[in-house]
């Protein structure tokens, strides 16, 4: 699911979601007036400002996870810096405005819309007759149809991480001139504006060496505000240069680098100006926070001698290094770098909004107890979903709304809280939900042993985990879940968006234990799988007060911590988890984006089962035939009915339940304008700028 475009697209992947790997309707205005749709729950935080008040030139240094792979974002390894190069530099027909609305992008359409409906569905796109390619050439039919067949999946030697819509394209014609182009539909294709955005040149679209490997690493051409200059794979930048050939206004910046610094890195990356705008964990954001409101530390080397105990137990609570072999003079030069830092950065400020995206609990229905819809209804229904919203964003000073869809989010048209389908917490109707299934409480356990492994699907080989002595245990035993590093769970490495977030050290409420549920002998004991890296603490905080719930319920879990690298590929996607936490993106298509995240599993020819993304492995015939029916329909109000429809059943199924969603904290110079936390928007790249001297800087809606 896409918030921009190209986001969702840019990060699906044969194994993964995702969108950026990880993981993001047509326009469905006809549903209902602007009055009758919810609003976001956060504004955009861009320190938005008008042209007039951005200087001229500059160079904006971007902190990305990572150096792309690929440059071409209908590629499986493509990710969100694939997307930040397309964006920048490559024409989109749509694009999304700060309500998640796709919207025609003037820069290349004059016009798009469905002209003929009979015999066969025809949209008539035209263009700019300014747009050219920075090589000189029209942009026109021409590319159209070596998109359209590159990506149709008839030919396989192009390799594709999808093709949906494409496939549905029966021709692509000139129109009446040059900057007309008709492209006609085999079969009707609601999700039409999700369609040629990005849009390459017929140079990388027009043969399967070009497209496979020829936009890896370069992009020769471009049309966009920007153009790529250089790939360094050696200092891990992309840098962006001016297109001479742009003929919309002019970019403010000489250059965008995005530049790939480590999670841990950020705020030294921001300090020590190698980095301008980077995306943070809460922990951070808070140091950042302090800092420009002048309320940093002076630390404990002020107005004399410190005892050795004093600086460690200060060092230790300002997260430095305070091991038990550092002496006092080791301590007071680290003491004094993390303040010397901490005035560097009184001259940046956080950005905060919300995400297009949702995190969820995943149960994965495809063995063991959570088989039977009964089960997961009962553990969905324990949830205190507005507690655990609570719990991540309210400390934040974000809404802690949770999210009552898994198609769409506030603010979106196709948006509606759905989960009365399943029903709100109540744990009476969970209880009775697990009795009628025969669990009983206080039930002989045939052979139970303390830390027994769960009833579910998971392997037999030994767990590898960077968890050390915290890679395996039982809520509710000691107090592990509450340890580890103070970072953000980047959940969308593999298949969904990075992360949860809440307060460093977070407990789990206190709650009377139930008697342990059991049915033939067997305790209904079950696997909650969480990454280990960097961000995974909030996670760990998300899952132990979830597992409390549970307990309440005589639902015992064990935590199993695993390798970021290994948590979506070897344990998600390969369905070896009963519970897991992962974000999906919000899309403005979710008839065409969300299909496969809930489709039903199919055997495949070589005797597996195909789950597409959707790796709770619980689906229905009746939910993928209402996608089909959506994405085929061509009047809005009833695409919108036949969404919820579909939403409401996928509730009901509860294979998957939608928490809450992502925050979104940036780190920026104060005087970086038109950018930071862009939330549905797809960012306006000739606008980002550095202030004029003189002009005074916007007031952040995050701070009043």
């Amino acid at each position: 699911m896409s918030h921009h475009g190209v986001g969702l697209r840019a990060v699906l992947r044969p194994a993964a979601f995702l969108t950026a790997g990880v993981l993001a309707v047509p326009l469905l205005a006809g549903c209902g007036s602007d009055d009758d749709v919810a609003k976001p729950l956060a504004a955009q935080d861009i320190g938005l400002v008008a042209r007039g008040q951005v200087a001229d030139g500059g160079t904006l240094k971007w902190a990305v996870d990572a150096l792309p792979e690929t440059l071409n974002t209908y590629q499986a390894d493509a990710d969100t810096g694939t997307t930040r190069v397309a964006q920048a530099t490559l024409p989109s027909m749509f694009r999304m405005d700060a309500t998640g609305r796709p919207v025609a992008n003037p820069a290349y359409l004059e016009s798009a819309k469905v002209i003929e409906t009979e015999p066969r569905q025809v949209v008539l796109y035209k263009l700019n007759q300014q747009a050219v390619w920075s090589d000189g050439r029209e942009i026109g039919a021409a590319d159209f149809v070596a998109q359209w067949r590159a990506l149709s999946g008839k030919d396989t030697a192009y390799w594709t991480a999808r093709n949906a819509g494409y496939d549905r394209i029966e021709k692509i014609e000139r129109g009446a001139n040059d900057l007309q182009v008709r492209v006609t539909f085999s079969r009707p294709y609601a999700d039409w504006k999700s369609l040629f955005s990005p849009l390459y040149p017929k140079d990388v679209m027009g043969t399967p060496d070009a497209f496979n490997d020829g936009a890896r690493r370069r992009l020769a051409i471009s049309a966009g505000p920007f153009k790529v200059e250089k790939v360094d794979t050696v200092a891990k930048d992309v840098v962006l240069g001016r297109n001479p050939r742009w003929w919309g206004r002019p970019a403010k910046l000489n250059r965008i680098v995005l530049h790939a610094v480590d999670r841990d890195k950020r705020v030294s990356a921001l300090a020590d100006g190698s980095a301008d705008l980077a995306d943070l964990d809460p922990a951070d954001a808070q140091r950042i926070g302090l800092a420009a409101r002048g309320k940093g530390d002076s630390g404990p080397l002020q107005g004399g001698k410190t005892s050795l105990s004093n600086l460690r137990s200060w060092a230790r609570a300002h997260g430095l290094d305070a091991g038990a072999e550092a002496g006092r003079e080791d301590l007071a030069r680290s003491i004094s770098r993390y303040l010397d830092q901490q005035r560097a950065l009184e001259a940046l400020e956080v950005r905060k909004s919300l995400e297009p995206a949702y995190t969820q609990l995943a149960l994965n229905g495809a063995a063991g107890p959570l088989t039977d819809e009964r089960v997961r209804r009962a553990i969905a229904r324990a949830l205190d979903r507005k507690e655990i919203a609570r719990l991540v964003l309210t400390p934040l000073g974000l809404p802690a709304v949770p999210v009552g869809s898994h198609l769409a989010l506030s603010g979106q048209p196709a948006y509606a809280d759905d989960s009365g389908a399943l029903g709100a917490q109540d744990t009476k109707a969970a209880q009775a939900l697990l009795a009628d299934a025969g669990w009983v409480p206080g039930g002989p356990v045939k052979d139970a042993k303390k830390g027994q492994k769960a009833a579910g699907p998971e392997s037999d080989r030994e767990e590898k985990s960077d968890g050390g002595r915290d890679g395996e245990y039982v809520v509710g035993e000691d107090d592990k879940g509450d340890r580890g590093g103070r970072h953000l769970a980047e959940e969308g490495r593999h298949g969904g968006a990075a992360g949860a977030y809440a307060p460093k050290g977070t407990a789990a409420p206190a709650g009377a234990k139930a008697a342990p549920l059991a049915k033939d002998g067997k305790p209904l004991a079950l696997r909650f799988v969480l990454p280990s890296g960097p961000g995974s603490d909030t996670l760990n905080t998300v899952a132990t007060r979830i597992s409390a719930m549970l307990d309440r319920l005589g639902i015992s879990t064990t935590i199993t911590k695993v390798s970021d690298e290994s948590y979506f590929k070897d344990h998600i996607a390969a369905g070896d988890f009963d519970l897991a936490l992962y974000s999906w993106p919000s899309s403005a298509f979710p008839a065409t984006d969300a299909r496969p995240i809930y489709a039903k599993p199919l055997p495949a020819a070589d005797g597996s089962v195909n789950v597409e993304q959707n790796y709770t492995r619980v689906g229905t015939d009746q939910v993928d035939q209402l996608f089909e029916q959506a994405a085929t329909t061509l009047d809005e109000d009833e695409a919108a009915g036949l969404i919820k429809q579909a939403d409401s059943r996928i509730w009901a199924a509860a294979g998957s339940i939608p928490l809450y969603q992502r925050p979104q904290l940036v780190g920026a110079r104060k005087d970086l304008v038109n950018a930071g936390a862009f939330g549905f928007q797809t960012p306006v790249y000739e606008d980002i700028g550095f202030l004029k001297k003189g002009a005074k800087a916007p007031a952040s809606p995050s701070r009043g």
